[in-house]
């Protein structure tokens, strides 16, 4: 993957006509999931769909005067800073919850990858379009927000809880989450092969205190590198970094510390209690804040979790 930064004028402009043609495909698609049950949404996103066709031939035109008739591939996902979607507009059916998040989050980070885009070009004409663009995919956030009135009317939010929400979301409960997952699952195989293995609450202690300073700091790098938020608006990178890397630690502890207790069974039986734990409050945060149906999210976490825990005793065990 590129930096934003290392991209040519010509390569923007190619990224942006591929991502104007995406997000026009995304809108259609979205539209006919939903014209049968919500036939005033669809059409709002039929229209915001042909919005996007408008801007994608008023970049091409553009394009095509300045460097010809080439336009080089130049995907969303080649260049680091963009948020990764959820296919949700493959669902059936589609909840409108996920399509006013996702539709808000589209023109959110359409809006902010043009005014970057326009100040770094110096040529007047790009400028120009690409500020024009900007400004226009500011109304289409503002129609994505009309939908909470088209829809569900009498329980519209304000603009600025959710926002906030949003935020919150990318910034925090994120890169909180999977810290989270990767301390409490990633450790298990660890933490229960050195118990089973040495039958030694305060060695298994001390292989579980080190497997969980480092997934947090491993994480915790992983993570303020991976995006700088100037284009996803996820924040600043290392406080990104320290939340994953500190929620990391944390998963990882919870089910430490009860090794602690000198009687070997006594710490296994509090620890597996702890797992067990850990697991339903990831389950319930991928529901509350993911988008995630709860039953659907405790399988896939408590059965993940119970895998990697079996091959600790089992490794342990041999």
């Amino acid at each position: 993957m590129k930096d934003f930064s290392e991209l040519s004028e010509r390569e923007v402009l190619a990224l942006a006509i591929g991502a104007e043609e995406e997000d026009a495909h995304i809108y259609r698609d979205i539209a006919e999931n939903l014209r049968e049950r919500y036939p005033a949404s669809a059409s709002l996103f039929d229209g915001m769909a042909a919005e996007e066709d408008t801007h994608r031939r008023r970049l091409l035109d553009l394009y095509q005067q300045r460097f010809g008739s080439h336009l080089p591939l130049v995907r969303r996902a080649d260049v680091r800073g963009f948020i990764q979607r959820k296919p949700i507009w493959l669902d059936r059916p589609l909840g409108m919850d996920a399509v006013r998040t996702l539709a808000a989050t589209m023109e959110a980070e359409t809006q902010r990858f043009y005014l970057r885009a326009a100040s770094r070009t110096t040529d007047v004409g790009v400028r120009k379009l690409l500020g024009d663009l900007a400004a226009e995919e500011g109304h289409h956030e503002a129609a994505a927000a009309r939908l909470e009135q088209l829809v569900l009317p009498g329980a519209a939010r304000a603009g600025e809880r959710a926002t906030e929400r949003k935020l919150f979301v990318l910034q925090v409960v994120q890169p909180a989450l999977a810290g989270l997952m990767d301390g409490s699952v990633s450790t298990l195989a660890p933490l229960f092969a050195a118990a089973f293995a040495t039958r030694d609450p305060w060695d298994t202690f001390l292989v579980g205190l080190a497997a969980s300073i480092g997934a947090g700091i491993s994480m915790g790098f992983a993570e303020a590198l991976s995006d700088d938020g100037s284009l996803t608006g996820r924040g600043r990178p290392w406080i990104r970094g320290g939340v994953c890397g500190l929620a990391t630690a944390v998963g990882g502890l919870g089910h430490t510390l009860p090794f602690l207790i000198p009687d070997f069974y006594t710490a296994t039986a509090l620890a597996v209690l702890v797992v067990l734990a850990e697991l339903a409050v990831i389950s319930w945060i991928r529901a509350r804040f993911m988008d995630t149906p709860l039953l659907q999210a405790a399988f896939q976490v408590v059965v993940g979790g119970l895998l990697v825990f079996a091959a600790g005793v089992l490794i342990g065990s041999g």
